[in-house]
């Protein structure tokens, strides 16, 4: 009975160094994330005080010119006599998926929402949020699979999806398609 009664003990006391240990492993990654958001937010707004003090405005100017530069940047799908315009969001996946361009690609539909296909290449997720909940004509990346998705219909909050850009026309024609569909992908000038 007192060996067991230790052995109830010991297993107490090995069990409370580890939920303590892992409590102070969480907290540090908690920090550490709360430290890379503010560092991330910091990077979006542009030049903090000290970078202008020293004279790294330039810097800032070639940031801004380069977002300047992606909010203009459109891709055009062309499929079953059809164009589809979408205009690219300004984030790494989307760069990344912009250097494969030109493309062709098979989509097939899924769910009744959503038509996908998957490039040869994964994206990058830098940057990435968790998951987005996506609406009707979001032109998307779907990290877990490495898949393309274009939704047609809304949908729920989904983990691991990365929004790359909006279709500005030509949603309505994903709809009507009940086969498989080759898409060329290219940049549109």
């Amino acid at each position: 009975m007192k060996k067991t009664a230790q052995l109830i003990l010991l297993s107490l006391i090995l069990s409370s160094i580890f939920l303590t240990a892992c409590n102070s492993r969480t907290n540090e990654e908690n920090t550490s994330s709360e430290e890379n958001l503010t560092i991330y937010q910091s990077s979006k707004q542009g030049v903090t005080a000290d970078e202008s003090n020293n004279g790294n405005s330039q810097d800032s100017t070639l940031d801004n010119e380069e977002s300047d530069a992606m909010e203009n940047i459109r891709i055009k799908l062309t499929f079953n006599n059809e164009e589809v315009i979408v205009k690219m969001d300004d984030n790494p996946t989307s760069k990344d998926f912009l250097s494969l361009l030109p493309l062709t690609l098979t989509f097939e539909d899924y769910a009744g929402t959503e038509k996908i296909s998957y490039p040869a290449n994964k994206l990058s997720t830098e940057e990435a949020p968790s998951g987005i909940d996506p609406t009707v004509g979001d032109f998307t990346y779907y990290a877990p699979w490495g898949n393309l998705a274009i939704f047609y219909k809304d949908f729920g909050y989904s983990n691991g999806l990365i929004k790359l850009g909006e279709i500005e026309s030509g949603v309505e024609t994903f709809q009507d398609i009940n086969s498989d569909f080759t898409v060329t992908i290219e940049k549109v000038d």
